[in-house]
């Protein structure tokens, strides 16, 4: 009865419209704002290391981490090889369009979380809740969006985490499921209790160590297979636009399953990013926006793309018709129908024998980080249902609850999982894309302005009196304090 629920749900959440309002919108607000995730590109690099951390904020390399953590997860892995499996190779290419485009979705929203951020407990917050509450100073906006939000974060977005994390170790080392759930439970609670700075220390150290050595080793993968990128690449682009090519019948599917498992994997649109965002010290809320874009390609053209191809260049994959029909059937699946982990497992052991340990480790490192940035996320989003200090009840209710989850996620089976963790996605992207719409005239405004400083040879400095904007008062103070020097 439940899963019938979960699946219904599903099915209207990602029904066509959803998948082409991401596309779409993502290329609206591209074309609207002149493409900064493009034209900027060299400046969001340089900017990583622009800023440094402050007793209120993190520094942009900290909170880029942290939305890192966040947007590298099981989607990389285990979501690519679903996307290909119902949508087919195609389905990569519909990935690298909403990473594109949707960088466009992120610079808007990273941008409105600067800019309608506050100190709370000693510490910037910034996120979705804040924008939904002050862009139209209607502060129960903010508060039904942060309850839509903190409930697909922390009963639906864990689950896939905690789920994959302890499916990978049990299936590759023989770990008892309950006990991953309850050790990576007890470790998310230590470090994010720490608060942001703790969160961001870790994320700093492993993020970084993590997507590297799994982007290096699909590049070993990539040129000892070096012949076949052009078939890979030719097969990605067929079976994305051609009809009555062997993938016909996911022709379709295609861009469904490519958005949805880009929007995942990305977490474009989704505001997911926004709290960390939002955390970062910076002289201008375009700055966090331009960094933010750059999150977006490491996650999508970088992490995405090596899985995919991985998968395609050794040609170990599944593809299933609309009917449940195989399109194309492997051999080397034939244990492992459904697909996920084990199917990039596979394909990097035709390779290496230590392949599917080491995608079981990365898979690990990946959820953990993950389920950590959507701890912090749940923490930052509740400061917005509290003037002043967030009392320690509610905090500690909300960690205790989104904790309980992980434990229950991880004994789940995964197609449960990944179902009740589409619904959380589909929810808050449905809100949260729609609303930024209205967001896009201060978003050019805002954008208009650091140009204007930039081109007179400043370092952009946002002036809140210039624009007269209810909520961001905060930055009165930053203004001042960058002016000054005390901050540089």
């Amino acid at each position: 009865m439940f899963s019938q629920i979960v699946s219904t749900l599903n099915g209207i959440l990602w029904s066509t419209p959803l998948p082409v309002i991401c596309l779409a919108g993502g290329l609206i607000f591209t074309i609207y704002l002149g493409a900064p995730q493009i034209r900027h590109i060299k400046e969001a690099v340089k900017m990583l290391f622009g800023s440094q951390a402050s007793d209120t904020g993190l520094s942009s390399f900290q909170a880029f981490c942290l939305a890192i953590a966040g947007r590298v997860g099981t989607g990389n892995i285990a979501g690519v090889a679903t996307g290909i499996c119902f949508g087919g190779p195609g389905a990569l290419f519909w990935m690298w369009m909403v990473a594109i485009f949707g960088a466009g979705t992120t610079f808007i929203e990273c941008t409105m979380a600067q800019l309608y951020k506050e100190v709370v407990d000693g510490e910037y917050r910034g996120n979705a809740a804040y924008y939904f509450g002050k862009r139209f100073n209607f502060r129960a906006l903010g508060l039904i969006y942060g309850v839509i939000f903190i409930a697909a974060e922390a009963l639906t977005q864990n689950c896939l985490q905690a789920n994959a994390c302890a499916q990978a170790l049990h299936n590759s080392f023989g770990v008892p499921i309950w006990l991953t759930a309850v050790l990576m439970a007890a470790l998310i609670g230590y470090i994010t209790f720490g608060g942001s700075k703790r969160i961001g220390r870790v994320a700093e150290m492993i993020v970084p160590v993590m997507a590297a050595l799994y982007i290096i080793v699909a590049l070993i993968i990539i040129f000892m297979n070096i012949s076949a990128i052009p078939a890979a690449f030719a097969l990605i682009f067929k079976s994305a636009f051609v009809p009555g090519s062997v993938f016909g019948g996911a022709l379709g599917s295609a861009v469904i399953w490519g958005t949805k498992r880009a929007v995942y994997s990305s977490e474009t649109g989704m505001s997911t990013a926004t709290p960390s965002a939002g955390s970062a010290e910076v002289s201008h809320p375009v700055k966090q926006g331009l960094v933010q874009t750059f999150s977006i390609y490491i996650d999508t053209l970088f992490v995405c793309t090596a899985t995919g191809l991985i998968m395609i260049m050794t040609n170990v994959f599944n593809c299933v018709g609309d009917a449940g029909e195989f399109l194309i059937e492997c051999p080397e699946l034939a244990g492992n129908a459904s697909p996920g982990a084990p199917w990039a497992q596979a394909a990097i052991g035709t390779v290496f024998s230590w392949g599917p340990a080491f995608i079981s480790i990365a898979l690990v490192f990946f959820a953990f980080t993950t389920c950590m940035n959507q701890m912090y996320n749940c923490q930052s989003t509740l400061t917005f249902f509290f003037k002043g200090s967030t009392p320690k009840w509610a905090s500690n209710a909300m960690a205790i609850l989104f904790l309980i989850f992980v434990v229950i996620a991880g004994m789940m089976d995964s197609t449960s999982a990944w179902d009740f963790g589409d619904v959380g996605i589909g929810l808050i992207t449905w809100c949260n894309m729609l609303f930024l719409f209205t967001c896009m005239g201060k978003a050019k405004a805002l954008l208009k302005d650091y140009q204007e400083q930039k081109k007179a040879g400043k370092d952009p400095i946002f002036d809140p009196d210039k624009f007269n904007w209810p909520g961001t008062e905060t930055w009165r103070g930053i203004r001042d304090k960058y002016q000054s020097g005390q901050l540089k």
